[in-house]
């Protein structure tokens, strides 16, 4: 999908006090950041930032790290945050995560991602094998992801990744509207599917580390 081309992104992005220059300083000590221990959740692919602001809002206990490769989405997003001392954005391509977490994630959010629908592309789907071999470096203890897309393929392809690589499936819904989930905050992308009467499917998985 094209993006809007943002005004002033660079200024935006580089004046916050939310946006974090160089993420990979705070490899394995992200903590001393948030100068907490609280647990950290990443949303990968924060889009316009919706979701994540809501979750750090909703819930001042636990740290938020939106993660973007756009700098005019993340621009978009820094505009939103009111304030708040628990919720950091970074500009990173999700390939490189590993280069800037080491063992102190909790949960990791993957939101609407991109599909890849080609088969020579399946490695740069985030829930497959090469991105779940990431993930293992970046979590502290469970490895638990929460994933909601309107991709009937994509999220049969993550149930099958996700078994392959010995995740346990927590929670799963292929109709998350018609369940009715109070406690769901939504994203940008999500509001405009259900208004078309889009499913959204949803999947909560996790793994024990050996």
């Amino acid at each position: 999908m094209r993006q809007r081309n943002v005004k002033n992104k660079k200024e935006i992005i580089n004046s916050s006090k939310y946006f974090i220059v160089n993420p990979s300083f705070y490899k394995g000590k992200w903590h001393c950041l948030f100068n907490n221990s609280n647990p950290i959740y990443i949303e990968i692919g924060m889009g316009k930032g919706k979701f994540i602001i809501e979750n750090a809002i909703r819930y001042p206990n636990i740290n938020f790290i939106g993660i973007e490769k756009y700098d005019s989405i993340l621009a978009l997003a820094l505009k939103k945050i009111p304030e708040l001392s628990n919720l950091y954005m970074i500009r990173l391509d999700a390939k490189d995560i590993d280069s800037v977490f080491d063992k102190e994630i909790e949960k990791i959010y993957l939101n609407f991602s991109d599909p890849w629908p080609k088969n020579r592309h399946e490695k740069r789907r985030l829930t497959s094998k090469s991105f779940l071999e990431k993930y293992d470096l970046i979590f502290y203890d469970k490895n638990i992801i929460e994933f909601k897309t309107d991709n009937k393929d994509l999220f049969c392809y993550s149930i099958k990744s996700f078994n392959n690589y010995g995740y346990f499936i927590e929670d799963i819904t292929f109709d998350l509207y018609n369940r009715g989930d109070l406690d769901n905050i939504t994203t940008e992308y999500e509001e405009k599917f259900t208004k078309i009467n889009k499913s959204i499917y949803k999947i909560k998985v996790t793994k024990c580390k050996i």
